[in-house]
């Protein structure tokens, strides 16, 4: 190639930025809304087994906690002594 035909490989150059411009910038919007797609799906993965765990745990603290207790000792078997008050105001209303 001689330097006299520099601006023939320019303009075939620039012919080419212009006519691939269209397909490059619109894969690189898809590979964009690709990469959007499955940031958002991760996110849900991620959200969808924190919730489950959250509610997984607070299932067993709350069956943990609602055990049956004892509230009296067996060996104390027979009356209990209750005395009864006058009602207070708050409690006939």
């Amino acid at each position: 190639m001689k330097f006299k035909d520099r601006h023939m490989v320019g303009g075939a150059a620039a012919a080419c930025a212009v006519c691939c411009a269209a397909p490059v910038v619109g894969l690189l919007g898809v590979a964009g809304f690709a990469a959007t797609a499955v940031t958002l799906a991760f996110a849900g993965v991620v959200f969808a087994v924190v919730v489950g765990l959250a509610s997984v745990v607070a299932v067993v603290v709350r069956r943990a906690r609602s055990r049956p207790v004892a509230c009296a000792t067996t060996d104390s078997v027979g009356p209990v002594e209750l005395e009864l008050g006058a009602a207070r105001a708050a409690d006939i209303g």
